[in-house]
């Protein structure tokens, strides 16, 4: 299984931004990462397709790791696999809705 976004660079002024990740993103914590200064939805997409990367990341490592049978316990790989796949459907619906919104809003009379 190859990572979907795993040939995305990110330009180096959405790199360092420091966030919040995947399902930990709380109102507060986004009212707290605007009000430090930093770009809130830039900050929580980026992290949110960084921890993607790594989930696939570590799915695809204990795929290889059962193919050739050094994998301990396939539950590890199950577990892993089945966030990899939530995490996917996740960042897909997300992109989904807010090409939705985007294009609601370009509908909008002037």
């Amino acid at each position: 299984m190859t990572s979907p976004v795993g040939g995305v660079s990110f330009p180096s002024a959405i790199t360092g931004l420091s966030g919040i990740t995947g399902a930990a993103a709380t109102p507060d914590a986004v009212a707290q990462t605007t009000a430090a200064g930093d770009n809130g939805f830039a900050s929580v997409l980026v992290s949110s397709l960084e921890e993607l990367q790594a989930k696939q990341a570590t799915s695809d490592g204990l795929a290889v790791q059962a193919s050739t049978g050094d994998l301990r316990d396939v539950h590890d790989y199950m577990i892993a696999a089945n966030e990899a796949k939530l995490a996917t459907d996740m960042v897909v619906t997300i992109k989904n809705k807010a090409v939705e919104a985007f294009n609601e809003i370009l509908r909008m009379p002037v």
